[in-house]
């Protein structure tokens, strides 16, 4: 149920996809006796808009989400496997074309290829099947991923891949059976910088104890916070980036998937 209302209710209420639809409401009150409102709706429609795609808004909730973690710290030496978790790879164009497709998340493969050559010991565990709400097992992004790792320079022998999970839960859950860290191990956890704060919140809660390496920025620091965006689409790319992971925080939090809300950096 937690996955199908994710993938329904969740992606309604993402700020476009929400705003237009109080749109289409209003124009469709325009033709009946509720006109006046339907203006107002409109109206609200076309301002709410403007402010999501133009002004910095996107990025005052992104950035929190990014500075959460620091850069991973290479100074602690070199690690015995790396998790990178699922999202660069768009499945139903890869399956279309027979080969990977990327996604904007694509640096976190990039990533981890260049991780793989400076750690030669570590294992590489890819996590990612399908997140579609309705999918069958012809594509599978942990799949694809073995060709682009191999066209980056990384064994297959090196590589372990999980191709069952759908969201950040069953990456963290699926992940740790294959895994299987043994104690004193150090395993990595690459994701997006935004997306870091609910994964490791996962991962904890799984008992599975990894070291954040964020990647994939899409912002460079507080200068940010006061630029508006020349393209409408960039603005509301960072606003239903960011209203995403705040609601899968909190929903997360509620169905006691994480211990936390907002996840940070452990303390020593």
């Amino acid at each position: 149920m937690f996955f199908v209302l994710s993938k329904t209710l969740g992606i309604m209420m993402l700020p476009t996809n929400f705003l237009i639809d109080i749109g289409l409401v209003g124009v469709i009150l325009l033709a009946t006796r509720f006109a006046s409102f339907g203006r107002k709706l409109v109206l609200a429609y076309v301002v709410l808009l403007a402010i999501c795609g133009f002004s910095p808004l996107g990025n005052w909730l992104l950035y929190p989400l990014e500075a959460r973690f620091p850069p991973w710290d290479a100074a602690k030496g070199a690690p015995d496997g790396i998790v990178v978790l699922s999202g660069a790879i768009d499945t139903d164009l890869s399956a279309a074309h027979g080969t990977a497709s990327y996604t904007a998340a694509a640096g976190r493969v990039i990533a981890a290829a260049a991780l793989g050559h400076q750690y030669p010991n570590a294992r590489i565990l890819y996590s990612g099947g399908n997140a579609n709400l309705v999918a069958d097992d012809a594509a599978k992004e942990a799949d694809y991923a073995v060709t682009v790792f191999e066209g980056l320079g990384i064994s297959r022998d090196r590589l372990m891949l999980e191709r069952r999970s759908r969201n950040t839960f069953e990456n963290a859950e699926f992940s740790k059976a294959i895994a299987a860290p043994k104690d004193g191990e150090r395993w990595l956890l690459l994701t997006s910088a935004y997306h870091m704060p609910r994964s490791v919140g996962i991962f904890r809660k799984a008992g599975f104890m990894v070291e954040p390496c964020p990647v994939d920025w899409r912002l460079g620091g507080p200068a940010d916070l006061l630029k508006f965006s020349p393209f409408a689409v960039d603005g509301l790319e960072h606003t239903d980036l960011a209203v995403r992971e705040w609601m899968g925080l909190l929903a997360y939090r509620l169905t006691g998937k994480t211990s936390a809300l907002f996840p940070g950096p452990i303390t020593e």
